[in-house]
């Protein structure tokens, strides 16, 4: 057992999905491979990014509900759904048949904010109420509040009454969303960077998903930490969540194991890990992002260096996120030494 305060006790991996635009479905089938890969090899959950007008996954739903159908046991997430791009009602009618169909395995992440390059997309996205569209907290709100089962409308019952000669035709309606799955409320998750969002999250009972960027809100000069703050946002989380220390947390940062490796492989992780560390150094832009270096090594040198890193000694979730542009064998490579080689090391025993 690693000497860490909370023992790994789930472990998940996270994936862009990207594709060929001239070939989109071999890069989807190329993610719903990846995803069976990860359940044969015992990983607790597999995790979709979301991008729009990309070259990856658009609609992680419908990606989800597909994978469903291919695996049994390995839990399926978002992280995360940007809710500026979304109709709560419609989502979580859409979250919620993904949840009927994979048997209680979604766990939906989201965050809030205008969508990316708002004024280009603004008047595509919401050409009448552009101007007018709400993408506080409370959009998260009115998404937990219809996939926790409160009332939609305060119409129900029987309409479309047509007498026929055999029976009478009757259409029912519900004043909540429908499918309703009752354990779905309780797997929502807030993608956050900030003390803020940490707090907020907790205080609506939601699970937590911090990942390689948070915001350097109260640092300043060389003395800034990642972790420190990273373990800031944890503390704050639980303190205002009616669980406590028991309520959850996943970690998501890059890690790229290399005990199988080729040294092509290798020389091509350590050649990503080095263009990506430049950012890694002060906070970067008006919003003060700073962003966790990349870890590439053996198994062992990685489960090292996280049992050095405060905020991975906080959490017992981690969904460690796959590098971007890599090809499907080194994804395949990767996950493979993640579950036999790099869990152990962590002490994370695979669930039945």
């Amino acid at each position: 057992m690693p000497p860490t305060s909370r023992p790994l006790r789930k472990l998940g991996f996270l994936t862009i999905g990207l594709f060929d635009e001239r070939d989109p479905r071999r890069g989807h089938e190329s993610t719903l491979e990846i995803i069976e890969l990860g359940e044969r090899l015992g990983f607790d959950s597999a995790w979709l990014r979301h991008r729009h007008l990309q070259y990856g996954i658009s609609s992680p739903v419908a990606v989800m509900a597909a994978a469903s159908q291919r695996t049994s046991r390995i839990e399926l997430g978002t992280a995360v759904i940007p809710l500026g791009w979304e109709n709560p009602l419609r989502l979580a009618e859409d979250l919620a048949t993904a949840d009927v169909l994979s048997g209680g395995r979604v766990n939906p992440g989201v965050s809030v904010g205008p969508p990316m390059h708002y004024d280009q997309v603004k008047e595509a996205l919401y050409p009448d109420t552009g101007d007018a569209e709400d993408f506080s907290y409370e959009r998260v709100r009115r998404l937990l509040d219809f996939v926790r089962g409160k009332s939609v409308t305060d119409f129900s019952g029987a309409e479309g009454l047509e007498a026929t000669r055999r029976k009478p035709h009757i259409e029912y309606s519900s004043g909540r969303v429908q499918p309703h799955s009752p354990g779905l409320g309780r797997r929502m998750w807030y993608g956050g960077g900030s003390l803020g969002s940490a707090r907020w999250a907790g205080e609506q009972g939601m699970n937590f998903l911090t990942s390689s960027v948070v915001k350097a809100e109260e640092a300043d000069g060389p003395g800034f930490d990642f972790a420190q703050i990273q373990l800031s946002h944890i503390r704050a989380f639980r303190a205002h969540h009616p669980d406590g220390e028991a309520a959850r947390v996943s970690q998501g940062l890059v890690v790229i194991p290399t005990d199988s490796a080729s040294a092509a492989q290798r020389a091509k992780y350590e050649e990503y890990a080095a263009g990506r560390m430049p950012r890694t150094t002060s906070p970067q832009g008006p919003a003060r992002l700073l962003f966790a270096p990349d870890i590439v090594g053996t198994s062992q040198e990685i489960a090292e260096r996280l049992d050095a890193h405060a905020a991975f000694r906080e959490v017992d979730e981690v969904a460690f996120a796959l590098p971007f542009t890599f090809e499907h064998e080194d994804y395949v490579q990767i996950l493979t030494d993640m579950a036999t080689k790099l869990g152990p090391a962590l002490g994370r025993r695979p669930s039945d």
